[in-house]
């Protein structure tokens, strides 16, 4: 199977204020790191060699995987100085792909999608870029992609377009070359550039696949939490509190999220909340609906 570049270096500002305390893809999501889920799903389906692209608090990435050996894998790191974007990134971590294809996941989303199909589409095709997408589900709030009925894409769509477009499912395969005109170093955005420049002046270089797959966002307090409570339903055992949290007996605790560390006091109650690492609830308070961290750092 061809290696995995997983996009783990954003500093998802819609997320905030929980993407000021661990980096998105560090985020446990029913009791796995967010790139924990991403990498298993990859290892499943044969991949063993990932590089992640790192910029915004590596530390809570690397933290979590290591080397990837528990996992069956080798990890390995781009260092990003400054953020490059989801073409830039990819560009400055070419050497670390020895040249080859290369599976590309975004590291802030999940998806079931088929990969060892997208990968025989996109060799069977002999795209430079293949996108695993489906029907788009929610127009007003995701952009989409625009293809011809023989799956070469041709543009992409704003928020609230009428447009017939197709949703990108934050699962691609590609070749180096699509990255070759690029300089080393320098930002760039693949949706909003580089693909548009590549179909221009090679049609039917950037492909969609079209899959049957769940798509799960994570790009909002409010859909973290929504997506965390449904995989905490779904997977038996999934856990929704994290290492060393204490509740005390008195305490309620509703549909809310708890990472490491927290302690909520006698008498409080937390209903659909995310409480964020080392984050102690006073006695005797009530919260409802909010994201609460300690008060360190850039409170914005």
């Amino acid at each position: 199977m061809i290696p995995a570049l997983i996009l783990t270096a954003g500093f998802a500002t819609r997320l905030r204020p929980l993407s000021l305390v661990r980096a998105k893809a560090a985020l446990p999501v029913a009791g796995q790191p967010l790139v924990r889920r991403i990498l298993a799903q990859c290892r499943s389906a044969g991949v063993t060699e990932a590089v992640l692209n790192l910029h915004h608090l590596p530390h809570t990435i690397t933290g979590v995987l290591g080397d990837g050996s528990d996992l069956g894998m080798q990890i390995r790191y781009s260092w990003e100085h400054p953020l490059l974007g989801s073409a830039g990134g990819p560009r400055l971590a070419l050497p670390l792909l020895d040249g080859s294809t290369f599976l590309i996941a975004n590291g802030d989303t999940l998806t079931d999608a088929d990969i060892a199909s997208l990968v025989a589409a996109h060799r069977h095709s002999g795209a430079l870029v293949t996108l695993a997408v489906t029907p788009n589900p929610d127009p007003e709030k995701y952009g989409g992609i625009v293809a011809s009925a023989d799956g070469s894409m041709t543009g992409i769509t704003a928020r609230g377009s009428t447009q017939a477009s197709w949703h990108f499912v934050g699962l691609q395969v590609a070749e180096p070359e699509a990255f070759a005109s690029i300089e080393a170093g320098s930002p760039c955005e693949s949706l909003r550039t580089l693909y548009p420049a590549l179909i221009a002046a090679r049609p039917g270089s950037v492909r969609v696949h079209v899959c049957a797959a769940e798509f799960l966002d994570i790009g909002t307090p409010d859909d973290y939490l929504r997506t965390s409570l449904l995989l905490a339903r779904k997977e038996d055992g999934a856990a929704l509190h994290g290492l060393r949290t204490r509740i005390h007996t008195t305490a309620r605790v509703e549909d809310s999220i708890l990472w490491d560390d927290v302690e909520v006091g006698a008498g409080s109650t937390l209903r659909g909340c995310i409480v964020t690492d080392g984050v102690r609830v006073p006695d005797g308070t009530s919260w409802t609906g909010v994201s609460v961290r300690s008060a360190v750092g850039d409170l914005a």
